[in-house]
Order: structure tokens, then sequence, then C-alpha cells
């Protein structure tokens, strides 16, 4: 009975079952030639459209049709990047970069600069949000110069958002609030005012005051991106600014109102479909965080961080926000005497930290060889405007030639005068540090010679009044001089000038210059806000009326630029934060 069964199913799957296999697969088959012939008859539009409707299974056809499609028009180009943009809101970046780079390649050759620019600008925003500092900066710049070149102003606002947040990064804040400045002055010229894009320039800007510690242009700016953002309903801008204000009250120890704004912020990320959500997601874990550390709410802030740190990819690794959620993870379990845990979160982050400095060195060098990068580029798009004469043609080639060996050049000798700085900024730290300890001892020396060799009552008063001078910080004024310093002494001009020359052993000149250099080497060593200063804000600090005077002067002081000092006293201070 049981074999009789088996034979009828076996009769049932051979007559009936697997006929009707075989007729659905050749269906699929000629389907699929149907469809590959389909495709062939496409254009990048429509292709475009077919890759944003599809599922991820479906979409690769199409991707492959729209890469091999045969006519290299601008029109072509223009797809590119519009599916550029798209693989860029999906947080694609690899896809993004490709399709970009496409758009690029077509569009160079046919001098569809508004493409090439677009295109530039995003792909320094896919880098930017890779962590990719270098990289976006060079997209940044080349997109910039093509914006400027086409007077393309609103092109120019989106690009610099960008760019200044690599300049914030870098610490070069003086040159983000400059750039920052100029497109709030710019923006009611364009037609990005009042939009989603105005929001994100605001957001943007913010960060920059926000490093910059003005704390008060972070919330006036943050309160008109709130406004504007509930008008446009634009979640993904409030979301941004609740978190800048969060922050806000986080640095001024307004943990309360802190965690009103984080938690605003929160809600939103989790009730809507906010797109690029790595960043806003992590920055509210580290706030919300770091307000329940300084509240000694450890476990609350070991579970916000968990949130980050269990949910991270390797491609992450890199962003700052990751490698702070790392240190602050480690404080956590080290103020719950967990040393276990605290090793293996702090040794996570010095590495992570490591490797981002390195990065962060590159970039730095970037920003200030950029002239000389501009200067190569032009020459290329003049090369690449078919230049008829071939006398120029060879002059361009002859500049290129002469660029190249003059930055090979530069570069040997920057990296022997780096070593040679390395030495004269160790010796300079050392006398600092002996200069800081005697500072008292100095005094009381100072008067015990007093007595010894000073027997003429005169001469006694001026060294007094110029130690009450020097006290007070006199030689800091602009206005200080030969001249004011004998009326604030009782006393002449020729008669301070010898008596300076014979106790100071200095002439006037030297004497001020030493006083400031010995002034502005301590304060930049031990004073983080003063070090964020432009070297033109240092010198009018200081008493100079020009940066290259100060300049020249501490040059001649410590055998050191003053930009140099406090790149090195920043790398030192991170090393021992760390």
């Amino acid at each position: 009975m049981f074999f009789c069964k088996r034979l009828w199913l076996r009769y049932i799957f051979f007559f009936f079952v697997l006929p009707v296999f075989q007729v659905a697969a050749l269906y699929a088959q000629d389907n699929q030639k149907i469809n590959r012939t389909e495709l062939g008859d496409k254009t990048p539009q429509e292709l475009v459209d077919l890759i944003k409707k599809a599922t991820p299974d479906e979409r690769e056809q199409y991707e492959t049709a729209l890469l091999n499609y045969p006519h290299q028009d601008l029109a072509t180009a223009e797809q590119y990047l519009r599916v550029g943009r798209y693989f860029y809101g999906k947080e694609e970046f690899e896809k993004c970069i490709r399709y970009l780079d496409k758009a690029i390649e077509i569009a160079k050759k046919l001098k569809g600069y508004e493409i090439v620019c677009h295109s530039y600008a995003i792909k320094g925003h896919c880098y930017l949000r890779e962590g990719d500092n270098q990289s976006a900066l060079d997209a940044y710049y080349f997109a910039l110069d093509v914006a400027k070149a086409q007077g393309d102003l609103e092109q120019q606002m989106i690009t610099n958002s960008g760019l200044i947040i690599v300049l914030t990064r870098m610490n070069q804040l003086d040159k983000a609030l400059e750039i920052s400045r100029e497109m709030l002055n710019t923006i009611d010229k364009t037609s990005l005012k009042n939009t989603n894009k105005h929001v994100r320039i605001l957001t943007t800007i913010n960060d920059v005051y926000l490093d910059a510690e003005q704390y008060d242009s972070v919330l006036y700016y943050a309160e008109k991106g709130i406004t504007m953002s509930k008008l446009l309903d634009y979640k993904e801008g409030l979301v941004d600014l609740y978190i800048k204000k969060g922050m806000v009250f986080y640095h001024t120890k307004q943990y309360d109102q802190g965690f009103e704004y984080l938690l605003k912020a929160e809600d939103i990320v989790l009730n809507f479909d906010i797109p690029n959500q790595f960043f806003p997601k992590t920055n509210i874990n580290y706030f919300l965080a770091s307000c329940h550390y300084e509240k000694k709410e450890y476990d609350q802030a070991i579970e916000y961080l968990s949130k980050t740190l269990d949910s991270i990819e390797e491609t992450d690794l890199g962003k700052m926000p990751v490698i702070q959620s790392h240190l602050l993870m480690a404080n956590c379990y080290g103020e719950k005497k967990d040393l276990e845990r605290a090793l293996y979160w702090h040794n996570k982050y010095l590495e992570l930290n490591e490797e981002y400095q390195k990065n962060k060195d590159k970039t730095v060098s970037k920003i200030y060889t950029a002239e000389a990068e501009k200067l190569e580029s032009e020459i290329e798009n003049l090369k690449s405007e078919q230049i008829a004469d071939k006398q120029i043609k060879t002059y361009v080639l002859i500049i290129l030639i002469v660029i190249s060996g003059a930055f090979v050049f530069v570069l040997f000798m920057y990296r022997k005068k780096q070593k040679k700085n390395t030495v004269l900024f160790q010796d300079l730290m050392q006398k600092i540090a002996v200069l800081e300890l005697r500072e008292q001892e100095e005094g009381e020396q100072k008067e015990e010679v007093k007595e010894i060799i000073i027997d003429d009552i005169k001469v006694d008063e001026v060294l007094k009044g110029l130690s009450k001078l020097e006290a007070t910080e006199y030689f800091l004024r602009s206005d200080c001089s030969l001249g004011s310093i004998a009326k604030k002494t009782k006393t002449n001009t020729t008669y301070l000038s010898k008596i300076i020359k014979m106790y100071k052993g200095k002439n006037f000149n030297s004497y001020i210059n030493e006083l400031r250099i010995d002034y502005v080497l301590r304060r930049l060593k031990n004073d983080k806000k003063f070090r964020s200063f432009s070297i033109v804000s240092i010198a009018k600090e200081i008493g100079y009326k020009s940066d290259n005077s100060f300049t020249k002067h501490f040059k001649a002081k410590t055998g050191l630029n003053p930009s140099y000092y406090i790149k090195k006293i920043e790398h030192m201070e991170e090393q021992l934060q760390s």
C-alpha cells in the first residue's frame, strides 16, 4: 500500500508539477531577456527613476545600465549628479562618490562648470560625513574656485558651509568665523533666505560659535533657526538646533536646561523619519551622557553612551563624537572604580585619537598650502580650455615645472625646519618652566641687589617705579613708550634710558620687547582661549601695532614663529589629556 502511494506521488510530480516549473523557468528567462532589451532603450533619467523606486535587490541591473550608458553628454552628467544626490541622502557615500566622479569626468570635458561645482561640493559633504577631513578640504576648495569663477553666490555659500566645519575641526577658528560672518551678511541677497538651506547654514555657523565659546551668539542664531524650522516644518534642522542649545547649557553647567533641549531633539528623532541620523543620535547620546556624568549619575551616562557604541560600524570609528564617547565611557567606569573597564575604554580612545590626530595634522598642512594648490589648479584650468597658442602652452608647462620644483624644495626645507623647531621648542619650554619657578624668588633677589648696588635715592625710586609698572603689566599697552614711562617714574627720557641700560643690561626697546614676549609665552602656554586668537589679535593684545612686528620680535627671542609655538602647545596639551 505504501509502495503504491509513492508511485502515485512520483507520477503526479513528473507529469504535472515538473512541467509547470519548466514553463515558469522558460517564462522567467524570456522575461529577463525582454528586461535587458528594454533597459538598453531607457534614457539616463528613466534609469535614475527606476533606481530610486527599486528595491536594493532590483537596483543592481539599473545601476549597471546607467554606468555603462554609451552617450556621454551633459544631460547624462546631470543624471549622474542626480543619482549621486540620491545615494548621499541614503548615506551610501561610496556609491554617491562613484556617480559624482562620472558626472565630473563628463562635465569637465564639456565645460559643464555648474555640474562640476555641485558634484565636488557633494563629494566634500560625503568625505566630511566619513571623517576624511583632508579629502573634504580638497573637494571644497575645488568647488569654491569653480563657484567663484562662475559668480555663483549660492553655491559658494553651500560649499563654505562644509568648509567651515573642516576649519573648525582643525582649530582654524579665526578663518571659520570670518567665513561665517560673510555668509550671514550675504544670505539675504540669495534665494536661500528662509529655506531649509538657510536653516542648515545657521546650524553650521553655530558649530563655529560653539567652538569659539561664543555662547550668546549660539543661542541667538539657534532661536532664529528654530523659529524658521517650525514655520518650514523642517524636523532635521529643529533636531540640530535643539542639540546646539543643549550643548550650550551643558557647557555653561545648566544641566537641567541641557536635558530639556536634548530630550526634545531625541523625541523628534524617535518619532519622525529624520535623514542622516548618525550625527544627531551620537551627539544627543554624548551630551545627555555628559550631563549625567557631571551630575555624578554614571550608570545613566553609560546607558546613553552604550546606545552609540553598541551600534557603530567600523567606518564610524574615526569620527570625533565616537572617539569622545570612548573617553567619556572610560571616565564613567573610572568614577565607578571599575578600573578594568576604564582601562579598556581608555586604550580604545588612545588608539582612535592617535589615528585622528595623524589625519588632522595632514589636513592642517593642506590648509596652509591651499594657496599654492589653487595656483596649480588655475594653471590646469588654463590647459583644459584648449589654448590655441603653442607658445602659451609652453609657458604653462615651464611654470608647472618651476612650481613643482619649488614645492619639493619648500617641502624639504619645511621638514628640515620642523626638526630644528622641535629642538628650539623643547629648550624654550624648559626656560619657561624655570622662569615660572623662579618668578617669586626673582622679586626678592632684585630687592637684595638694589640694597647692595643702589646708593642713589633717585635711581632707587625709578627702579621701584619700573618694578611697579612691570607688576601692573603696563608694557602691554600700545602707548607704552620711553616718554610715557619716564612720566610714570617721574624722570626724563635720557636719565631713564641710562638707568635701564645700566641696571637691566639692555636698551629700552629690548627691555619692553623681552617683557612682552616672556608674558605672551607664559599666557599662550596656560590660556587655551588665548591660543584660539589670530596672530593679529594676539599682537594687539600685548601692545604691538602690527602682527609683523610681533612675529619678528617673537622669532628673535625664541627662534620660532608664534603659530608653530601655539600648534606645539596644543599638541602637547592633547597628549597630556589623553
